[in-house]
């Protein structure tokens, strides 16, 4: 039997799905000459936009979504976006989305973060009365910054009060680096920050290294591509926090090696190991708060 007796031809009435796609307003379809597909969000950061012609150049072709929903008949097989875009886009289109645990982060022992961590629920974060540094663990829904006590955060009346913060110590990092990871070694990396501002450039040499020696002890905890953020306190290096890395910019890092880690941390769930199978995230949706009665006053 021929490789295509059964199959039942396309009606010449219907365009191949790439062909609709490209007269769909609401797509924008980039070149490429690769089966494979990259989907990305209506808005694109620089870092974005580098790494959608770091796949081009590759051979992907890139499809950028003018709103969040996704057309019929379309296929994709990798994701570059946020989480509010990620969660509703990957699951229509069978993309698992790698992550860290939440708690990952606060599991850490002190001599690797040289500062405080817990992970609690917001509502129990309401009750501190000191300034803390606090965010989400792996969202944004949460602004990440210093809070002078817990009525600072975001009211019960616009969070469920089981949502999941991470509350730290503040500290003073002297210089931040970006560290993009893949099965087991420091893939790519820049520099992003000093001293709280803006600076790129290359990964130090010990920044490296001290990726390198977190992922020899803690390397399986992580999933097999994700992004951990590392800088010096006081002249000794700690970890910053671990991000999602298709959700993560690539500051002054090769975009080419930058897309490896993204097309791992984001493909077809199908393809993803038994490894990083505990690591694909599901986003919690609680229900929203109940808001206060008009007489209740607010927090």
């Amino acid at each position: 039997m021929s490789a295509t007796a059964g199959r039942v031809p396309p009606r010449s009435a219907d365009p191949p799905v790439a062909a609709r796609h490209a007269t769909n307003p609401d797509v924008q379809v980039g070149a490429g000459s690769s089966a494979v597909t990259l989907v990305l969000p209506p808005r694109l950061t620089a870092s974005a936009e580098s790494l959608r012609d770091a796949a081009q150049r590759r051979g992907l072709r890139t499809i950028q979504l003018r709103t969040f929903e996704v057309p019929a008949g379309m296929h994709a097989d990798h994701l570059l976006a946020g989480p509010s875009f990620a969660d509703v886009v990957a699951p229509l289109l069978g993309i698992a989305l790698l992550e860290a645990a939440p708690s990952w982060l606060a599991r850490l022992p002190r001599d690797l973060t040289r500062r405080e961590i817990d992970l609690v629920a917001i509502g129990e974060a309401y009750e501190l009365r000191r300034p803390v540094f606090i965010k989400s663990p792996n969202d944004k829904n949460i602004p990440a910054m210093i809070y002078t006590d817990g009525s600072r955060l975001p009211g019960p009346d616009a969070v469920d009060r089981r949502t999941p913060v991470l509350v730290s110590d503040i500290v003073d990092f002297t210089a931040e680096y970006r560290l993009h990871l893949l099965d087991g070694v420091v893939h790519a990396g820049s520099q992003y920050a000093e001293h709280g501002r803006s600076r790129l450039g290359p990964a130090s040499a010990d920044a490296l290294a001290f990726g390198t020696d977190l992922l020899a002890g803690y390397g399986h905890t992580l999933p097999s591509a994700i992004v951990v953020d590392v800088g010096l306190i006081d002249g000794r290096w700690a970890v910053i926090e671990a991000n999602a890395a298709w959700a993560s910019g690539a500051y002054a890092a090769d975009p080419d090696l930058v897309l490896d880690v993204v097309l791992r941390a984001a493909g077809p769930t199908a393809s993803v190991s038994a490894r990083d199978r505990r690591f694909i995230r599901r986003p919690q949706r609680p229900e929203p708060a109940p808001r206060p009665a008009a007489d209740s006053g607010t927090r």
